[in-house]
């Protein structure tokens, strides 16, 4: 298990780890293949008794129309075996492309590791997400299946197909959901499919 604070996270134009993962077929595939056509939104979930992660892996479902049409992929890395993540993408992640993660060898080149007790379990923002989540959608709160972490911290990130990380986006805490808004548009209305050492013009 390793700590968030051991892991170097991720800068703009950082060129984006590059690692092989298991398709839900248990098919090695290599990640840099997923944004070498077009640039990538790359997510990545905690355990799958998380009910924040149901919520994010929600809006991605719902928002996979808008994704598309602003020129992005789409890529979700689980920390499970393809089996188990076949059966939670089948679920929870209709028409998404998921990866497993079972060794989280990606998870660490991304910087993601173990969050704290007040990113995880204490804190009262996410007590309050864990209550609405509860109230609104019946999204109860349950321990990670075997193999699994509860402290696992989740990101996401977008990569250019040149390689390089355009967005990358460390959770404060485990209810930390980036706005859709920021993964379609990032904070000026960038073009994602432009080097990021072009001018920075809004679209």
């Amino acid at each position: 298990m390793v700590a968030m604070s051991t892991l170097a996270h991720l800068k703009f134009n950082d060129p984006a780890p590059d690692v092989q993962l298991l398709s839900i077929d248990n098919q090695p595939v290599q990640l840099s293949t997923h944004w070498a056509q077009q640039p990538l939104l790359l997510s990545f979930t905690r355990h799958f008794g998380c009910p924040q992660c149901k919520e994010m892996l929600d809006e991605l479902v719902q928002a996979q129309a808008q994704i598309a049409a602003r020129g992005l992929g789409m890529t979700v890395v689980m920390h499970a075996e393809p089996p188990a993540v076949k059966a939670f993408a089948a679920e929870r992640a209709p028409g998404l492309r998921c990866l497993a993660d079972p060794q989280r060898s990606a998870y660490h080149l991304y910087g993601l590791g173990r969050g704290t007790l007040p990113q995880t379990l204490l804190s009262p923002r996410v007590w309050r997400s864990n209550s609405r989540l509860l109230r609104e959608k019946g999204y109860k709160t349950e321990l990670p299946p075997p193999g699994q972490d509860a402290f696992q911290m989740s990101g996401i990130f977008i990569i250019g197909i040149d390689g390089r990380v355009r967005l990358p986006y460390y959770y404060d805490d485990i209810a930390d959901h980036p706005p859709l808004d920021l993964l379609l548009n990032g904070v000026m209305g960038m073009d994602w499919s432009q080097p990021f050492d072009s001018p920075l013009i809004p679209s």
